[in-house]
């Protein structure tokens, strides 16, 4: 099936956002893409001092909008991330729709992008969000799918939960910056998907210079042999995958690491 990753160029204007995204999800769907992803804050700009500004309740007006262009296109629609408002907490939340509009899934971030590398970034999601406490697992009628938010991504453990519960395809809406993009992005990717034998996508925002925070871009799609099967630059672009489930099985068949485990030894376990 193809999958459709959409590089966003995001702009202070929610509504102009919202209107190009659903313009570039119709143009994915007319290209034959079956699956199809925004990038993690797709509303907003990407900043602790935008989020409560900009958070909506979900279910909400942009929700049903994502609902209605999944169901006129008939597509698997992964939303991106929006910030959440719930109970007086805010969210860094990603949604799913099916070709019938019903949401199949909603993911909060799980881990706060919380970091301080000196001289270069200092960022604390956790100044205005709250974490998620939940793995997202969907069905589509071509493979189980898992969901990340950007920093989930560094948590080898997730992305093993999600392949023993039988997901094939890891999808992370995510907005590196300048200093852990080239540093990590591409690599992280690669290690998820060898070391669980799967496909692993992840969608940024298109970097915009002038914004404070700078995201690096370069949404990409790994295949299981830890191969980038296809990379976008860092300007707003819609790019296309094939994801081939035989390739995957064979690679299992060839190197049978998931039947190989010493359970006896070790184990990664999901709480709740």
């Amino acid at each position: 099936f193809r999958l459709a990753l959409i590089q966003l160029h995001v702009s202070a204007a929610k509504s102009d956002n919202l209107q190009r995204a659903c313009g570039l999800v119709r143009e994915a769907s007319a290209k034959g893409a079956k699956v199809v992803a925004l990038p993690e804050c797709f509303n907003c700009p990407y900043g602790t001092q935008y989020f409560k500004e900009y958070a909506e309740k979900i279910p909400g007006e942009l929700t049903q909008k994502l609902s209605e262009i999944a169901k006129e296109c008939s597509i698997y629609l992964i939303g991106g991330s929006i910030p959440e408002e719930d109970g007086g907490k805010l969210y860094n939340t990603c949604t799913v729709f099916g070709p019938d509009g019903a949401m199949l899934a909603k993911h909060r971030k799980v881990h706060l992008f919380d970091i301080n590398i000196p001289g270069k970034i200092q960022f604390r999601e956790s100044e205005t969000l709250s974490p998620g406490n939940s793995f997202s697992m969907f069905d589509t009628p071509y493979c189980k799918v898992g969901l990340g938010i950007c920093y989930d991504i560094r948590f080898a453990e997730m992305a093993q939960i999600y392949g023993q519960k039988g997901c094939q395809l890891l999808i992370y809406p995510g907005a590196f910056n300048l200093t852990t993009g080239p540093a990590h992005w591409e690599l992280l990717q690669r290690g998820r998907a060898v070391d669980n034998q799967v496909y692993v996508a992840t969608v940024s925002p298109a970097r915009d210079e002038k914004a404070s925070y700078v995201a690096w871009g370069h949404s990409t799609v790994v295949n299981p042999w830890g191969e980038v099967i296809a990379k976008a630059g860092a300007e707003e672009t819609v790019t296309y995958a094939d994801i081939d489930l035989k390739k995957l099985t064979e690679i299992r068949q060839q190197i049978p690491i998931l039947s190989q485990k010493r359970r006896d030894l070790y184990s990664i376990e999901m709480k709740q």
